[in-house]
């Protein structure tokens, strides 16, 4: 039991070849031979999950096949273990005499991982709460340790540990179990006998007296206050997870102490002030045997330490003393009963997830899954004893000493200790080695490249045919009609009893001064209070009688030209349909009268939100790369890199550092003017058939509430063309966009210095828009360059996590890498890509794999909820996206070698490139580069500037706070 990684490097290993499939990572070439869509494999701290989907039953059993073998009979190879994990390895493969370095897979990724302050602190909290036994190591890998496996080391932990005497089988779906079961057996279980694993977890011994520690990690450059970047949290163990009423009665416990502004905790430690936000780790965690709660705050002063924990302790105290109120139990007790009617595509990937904690340590699955059982025993106990929480907080909080507080604060020295302790271990490997060592595993470095770059053969491989495809797409019927003047899209679907509102609302009249601030004013304009109603009152209205209920920016580029997009703010929400008059009011009194003066709660969104996102850069590095190098390469770019990019982390780095915020309180009802008003709006409901009628004739109950914020107002901009929202109908309601015709691409190089040991990197390069007759072509180019390409020069050369290249559907291509350890080789890699595809060195096998790849994201499943909404936000109709998908069948080799020269090639191209990492001396040696560190910002005479970031999607603990999720596990995909 260490911290080398092995489970981790393992399910890396197991997916690079196996008995029946022994070509070279199955796993990568199985993603452009299958319409699935889902494949990928997690490491959590005591299990390794295998999971994949797909909606065809022909591909369904061929992944299975692939998956059982690569668990239960994989080749584990040397190599692969020196590609995947860990080798030494001269810095330049071909040039002996160049200095040996760490290279891996597994190694430049956790070197990411432990770049990322928060994860660094969940990872000593769970190490020291858990220290004596499996939860004491990293089993991602702690960078340092990860060089003392071996390969031996490896395949003998496959050896003990993967055998389905200690697996687990979960499917879910409308395909026959039998054939599921019998193809299982099959496959695998008849080649086994049963043993005894022996992979039990012991309990962790509790502990007599409570237990403090602490840890350093990396200043934080883009923290909203420089000065207060200490973390503080009190974490407690709980009960065994397999108690699943106990379990369900902790979660529940969790959620009222520590979400929302209602909850004890954040009224005692968030509204003071003092410190940013929650602490990373925060909530109940059902992740490990045993389970946990932590409590904590982080952005916090050094001296206010003291004042933290006595602030924890007395807030335990309180809640032993005055519970909680009961309008916030059955709050809680209602988003149960959304969550239960709601709907998602991910829904049996996340049933998996939800019970394999529990089931890895033989809790009953089935059990965990009977959440209406729980809710009717919960109210029970609740009706028996009205002091039943009170008691269980008493029990595990106040009278635990099983208690854990761990602080971490910041070191000036501590990427410069980690870099010296990386150079000391690397030198003790080296001084170790004889020249014959030497040569080597310079000889050895040699077969890996040659073994890399060789064309594998994946005949062995199961895959689907081009013609196994749907022709054509199902047809979304919609319906245009109109409330109160608004154009409405009726789409009825079986929505299980939920009704979904959409509103878009038009950006065209907001002064260009205001637009840096858009993204703050959607943050907080549901979370400061309205009408009658305070903040508390409105989150509890909000949780009583909504799924939620959000506002968001909004840049969508037109599908016809590029220089051309629509500006605006999403407002989104659900709703019970018994609750429809409750939520349309809620809306009304934030359209009439929005609460924006509380200074006070205001500092608090801000501080949060700046803390947000200072923290998602290490996740998303590559997006905020994406987004910065196509900044100048279209209008909406530069928008994009307003609303979402790393200039809206300063924009929010210097709001949360303002010591006034009056400016930004009379700024927020300005910008409320010309985005609430009914006049640049259109609306859009998603309902069952028998409730759509209702759900109309509130709609425009609503529209007449608000009817007084309608006003025309003159567009900033006169270059406004408009589209019909029905394209049958030219003379209806139509969308207003900005076009830019006079529009000059610029090309840019941007280098951001960060405080990471990995970089990220983009180059992005202008091309056409979703209509033309050449996107499909960059779609299928941009997904084969990736598989066939870019996979094996950034990842597997590289030794980058992940790489490759997208086709975006404003019309901008891009390259990318994610947790990478080079820079100027990966864009070398980008422009040897062009020169590979221009070439036409691939086969129609590619093609046709490639289009498979395109086509399992082109017809992932879509959630009720979600019917109809590219049409509504984008234009594009069903008729568009059959064209379309005629346009990829079409697609062939002669057209991608003409795309790869018109678009991509040098001197044909506009492009602009932007990299996120740690210091680069080429880089500064080289003047055509922008250098920025993270304080730096372009202003552009604008007062401040914006943003807000998608992040990746990680394995979630279905009942930890909505606002903060742990992720411990090592994932396989980027």
């Amino acid at each position: 039991m260490d911290s080398t990684g092995v489970p981790h490097i393992l399910e890396h290993t197991v997916l690079c070849g196996s008995e029946k499939y022994p070509c070279r990572d199955p796993f990568f070439k199985m993603l452009n031979r299958s319409l699935s869509t889902f494949m990928n494999a997690f490491t959590a701290s005591d299990f390794t999950m295998y999971p994949f989907s797909t909606q065809n039953g022909k591909d369904f059993q061929n992944l299975l096949s692939v998956y059982l073998d690569a668990v239960f009979f994989p080749c584990l190879r040397e190599q692969d273990f020196w590609q995947e994990g860990w080798r030494l390895e001269n810095e330049n493969p071909t040039d002996p005499n160049s200095s040996l370095v760490f290279k891996g897979v597994v190694f430049n990724e956790m070197k990411g991982v432990f770049s990322d302050n928060e994860h660094l602190f969940a990872q000593h909290l769970q190490n020291k709460l858990y220290p004596d036994h499996t939860y004491s190591v990293v089993s991602g890998g702690e960078p340092l340790a990860i060089p003392d496996l071996t390969w031996e080391q490896l395949k003998q932990f496959h050896a003990t540990h993967y055998h389905p005497s200690n697996a687990r089988f979960f499917t879910y779906g409308d395909l026959p179990l039998e054939n599921h079961l019998q193809q299982i057996e099959g496959e695998a279980l008849c080649k086994f006998e049963h043993i005894n694993p022996n992979t039990d977890v012991p309990p962790q011994p509790h502990w007599s007296s409570p237990r403090e520690d602490h840890v350093t990690c990396s200043p934080d450059a883009l923290a909203p206050d420089s000065a207060k970047q200490n973390t503080l949290c009190v974490s407690f163990l709980l009960g065994d997870i397999t108690d699943a009423f106990e379990g369900f009665t902790l979660s529940l416990l969790s959620f009222l102490m520590v979400s929302g502004p209602n909850s004890p905790f954040y009224k005692s430690l968030i509204e003071p002030k003092i410190g940013s936000d929650f602490s990373s780790v925060v909530g109940y965690d059902r992740s490990t045997k045993e389970a946990s709660f932590s409590i904590g705050l982080q952005g916090m002063a050094e001296e206010d330490t003291e004042r933290v924990k006595r602030i924890i302790s007395q807030t335990i105290e309180d809640i032993v003393e005055n519970g909680f109120e009961e309008e916030r139990i059955e709050a809680l007790l209602h988003r149960i009963e959304i969550q239960m009617k709601h709907q998602s595509t991910n829904f049996g990937l996340s049933l998996a997830s939800y019970i394999a904690s529990s089931w890895n340590h033989n809790g009953d699955p089935v059990e965990l899954l009977r959440i209406s059982d729980s809710v009717a025993k919960f109210r029970q106990a609740l009706k028996e004893n009205p002091r039943f929480l009170q008691e269980k907080v008493k029990h595990y909080f106040k009278d635990n000493t099983h208690r854990l507080t761990l602080k971490m604060s910041p070191d000036e020295a501590y990427l410069k200790k980690q870099a010296e302790a990386e150079e000391k271990k690397l030198q003790e490997k080296v001084q170790a080695l004889s020249d014959d060592d030497k040569k080597e595993i310079y000889e050895k470095g040699l077969e890996l490249l040659a073994a890399q770059s060789k064309v594998q053969d994946a005949s062995s491989l199961p895959a689907l045919k081009v013609s196994d495809i749907e022709p054509t797409i199902p047809v979304t019927p919609v319906h245009m009609g109109a409330a109160g003047g608004v154009p409405v899209q009726y789409c009825e679907q079986p929505t299980n009893g939920l009704v979904y509102f959409r509103a878009m609302c038009g950006l065209n009249t907001l002064p260009e001064d205001l637009r840096v601030y858009v993204p703050l004013f959607c943050s907080v304009v549901t979370k400061m209070g309205c009408g009658a109603l305070d903040y508390r009152q409105q989150a509890q209205q909000m949780e009583l009688r909504t799924g939620g209920m959000s506002v968001s920016s909004q840049i969508i580029p037109d599908s016809a030209q590029m220089d051309t997009f629509e500006q605006g703010v999403l407002l989104s929400s659900s709703c019970l349909e018994r609750n429809l008059p409750h939520m349309f009011q809620l809306w009304s009194d934030i359209f009439n009268s929005p609460h924006f003066d509380n200074e006070e709660r205001l500092r608090v969104l801000v501080m949060m939100s700046a803390q947000e996102l200072a923290n998602g850069i290490p996740h998303s590095g590559h997006m905020y790369a994406m987004t910065r190098a196509s900044r100048h390469l279209t209008p909406a770019g530069g928008l994009q890199e307003t609303f979402g990019g790393m200039e809206q982390v300063k924009f929010m780095k210097r709001i949360a550092e303002m010591p006034d915020l009056s400016h930004v309180i009379r700024t927020l009802p300005r910008i409320k003017k010309h985005l609430l008003n009914p006049d640049n709006m259109r609306c859009a409901l998603n309902a069952t058939p028998q409730k759509m009628s209702e759900s109309a004739a509130q709609l425009e109950s609503f529209m007449k509430d608000v009817a007084e914020n309608k006003k025309e107002r003159k567009p900033v901009r006169t270059n406004i063309i408009k589209k019909p929202l029905d394209p049958l109908d030219d003379s209806g309601p139509s969308r207003n966009l900005i076009t830019e015709p006079n529009f000059q691409p610029c090309q840019m190089k941007t280098f951001f210095q960060m405080p990471f040991s990995v970089n990220f990197v983009s180059e992005c390069i202008r091309t056409v828009p979703f209509c033309h007759q050449d996107y499909a072509s960059l779609c299928i180019l941009a997904r084969m360059m990736t598989a066939k390409f870019l996979h094996g020069e950034i990842r597997e050369k590289g030794g980058a996590y992940g790489g490759g290249a997208k086709m975006g559907g404003g019309g901008v291509f891009s390259f990318y890498s994610y947790r990478d350890p080079n820079s100027m080789q990966t864009l070398s890699a980008f422009r040897k890509g062009v020169e590979w595809a221009k070439s036409g060195q691939f086969s129609q096998q590619d093609v046709d794999e490639a289009k498979l790849s395109v086509f399992s994201a082109v017809d992932s499943p879509v959630a009720p909820s979600d019917k109809g909404m590219g049409r509504f936000l984008s234009g594009i109709t069903d008729e568009m996206k059959q064209s379309h998908r005629e346009k990829l069948f079409a697609v062939d080799q002669k057209s991608l070698v003409d795309v790869a020269e018109r678009y991509l090639s040098v001197g044909q191209r506009t492009c602009g490139v932007a990299i996120l990492g740690p210091e680069n001396v080429t880089i500064k040696k080289d003047p055509s580069w922008i250098l920025k560190t993270p304080l730096e910002s372009n202003t552009n005479n604008v007062h401040f500037y914006t943003f807000s970031t998608s992040l990746p999607n990680y394995r979630n603990n279905l009942q930890k706070p909505a606002h903060k999720q742990q992720q411990r596990c090592a994932t396989r995909k980027a």
